[in-house]
């Protein structure tokens, strides 16, 4: 990752453990550019030819920025800062000619930096690495564990862009090994198998695909979320999260009444299996940064693991597949019907140690509020 000069590179176990630990960010600093500045001129997405892995269709359903400031975007980041920066390898069978590009979101547009790598499959490798001092301004020392749900969110959004598109091959690494780029997309052009995934690679479970329309209108709904989901939406979620989360993570879900408690997908896969009682949502609510409307949140889906003692590897990798699976879990969210807003700061929020297990080995990692009904509702009832 790259760091700003004011925070200092920093181990990241210790910088986890320090961003999990009740201290308060210190005042802001400035943010710096919305996007990197990339060398080398911008060049037009020319036109797909057929066969062709349509590059500006790719980006657009995925990572571009659909208003003046860059803040809105189809995939969501902590304080709307999107510190995820995308450098492209293009191989054969693109739009765009074979080369190294770097994707400027907030215009648009790819600048040219030079020749395709070696080797350099067909289709676009998209590699994900970050600007830490944008999340950094705001969150301080709790920015680390939310760039890697950013990155992870990124290549959720790349990946189910690629499904619409009919790249329905693409390998996703998050893997947790590499610090530059932090996560890796590779789509073959539509129709191809691409190159074998990796036994690393994280991937989706397999539902409706999704269309150009339902991801562009991705957005995390703002507070309150009130309401509780289903049965079935709850389990549908919940599965997609499970599914693409790996076995790092285990997934559960705390629910209100009639019957609060902490519910997880039953063995069948047909059912929930409630395997904790008692409300757990105003505890959430006082871990997540005291945002005291979780409280009140129809259901939370939790993404919990990463235990104390893990390396950086295991923390890169569980973060990054926590938020690819949560950008999921939203998308089928709201396919539902559901409002859903992803939750990434956590602090104290050892969920084992609470339910009377070992401390230290099952934490929070991730997030999503879900609620039946949407806060402009809310406002007008």
């Amino acid at each position: 990752m790259e760091h700003t000069r004011e925070d200092g590179p920093t181990d990241l176990a210790a910088a986890l453990a320090h961003a999990r630990s009740p201290q308060r960010p210190g005042p802001g600093t400035p943010a710096g550019a919305a996007v990197r500045a990339w060398p080398g001129p911008p060049v037009a997405f020319p036109k797909a030819g057929p066969g062709d892995l349509d590059v500006q269709a790719l980006l657009r359903l995925s990572l571009a920025a659909s208003d003046g400031s860059g803040r809105l975007r189809p995939v969501p980041s902590a304080g709307a800062l999107h510190p995820v920066d995308t450098e492209l390898a293009v191989g054969a069978g693109c739009s765009l000619p074979p080369g190294r590009y770097g994707y400027d979101p907030l215009r648009h547009r790819v600048h040219r930096l030079g020749p395709q790598p070696d080797r350099t499959p067909p289709g676009v490798t998209a590699g994900l690495s970050v600007t830490a001092r944008r999340t950094v301004s705001h969150y301080g020392h709790r920015a680390r564990p939310l760039l890697l749900l950013d990155t992870g969110h990124a290549a959720a959004a790349l990946y189910l862009a690629a499904r619409v598109l009919g790249a329905r091959e693409a390998a996703v690494r998050l893997d947790g090994i590499a610090e530059n780029p932090l996560a890796s997309v590779h789509i073959p052009p539509p129709g191809s198998r691409g190159p074998a995934r990796p036994a690393d690679s994280a991937h989706g479970p397999e539902p409706a695909e999704p269309t150009p329309a339902e991801l562009l209108a991705r957005r995390s709904d703002p507070p309150p979320l009130p309401g509780a989901p289903s049965q079935d939406a709850l389990r549908a979620v919940l599965t997609t999260a499970a599914r693409a989360g790996t076995a790092d993570l285990r997934w559960c879900a705390a629910v209100g009444p009639p019957r609060p408690g902490l519910v997880e997908p039953a063995a069948d896969g047909a059912t929930l299996r409630r395997y904790a009682a008692g409300e757990a949502r105003p505890t959430l609510a006082a871990w997540a940064a005291g945002q005291a409307w979780i409280a009140d949140a129809g259901a939370v889906l939790l993404a919990v693991g990463c235990p104390a003692d893990a390396d950086a590897p295991h923390i890169r990798r569980a973060h990054l597949r926590a938020g690819f699976a949560v950008h999921l879990a939203h998308v089928t969210a709201r396919r539902h019907g559901l409002a859903a807003r992803p939750v990434g700061s956590w602090q104290q929020a050892d969920l084992g140690a609470a339910l009377g297990a070992a401390p230290g080995r099952d934490w929070v990692v991730h997030a999503l509020a879900l609620g039946t009904r949407y806060a402009d509702e809310e406002n007008t009832t």
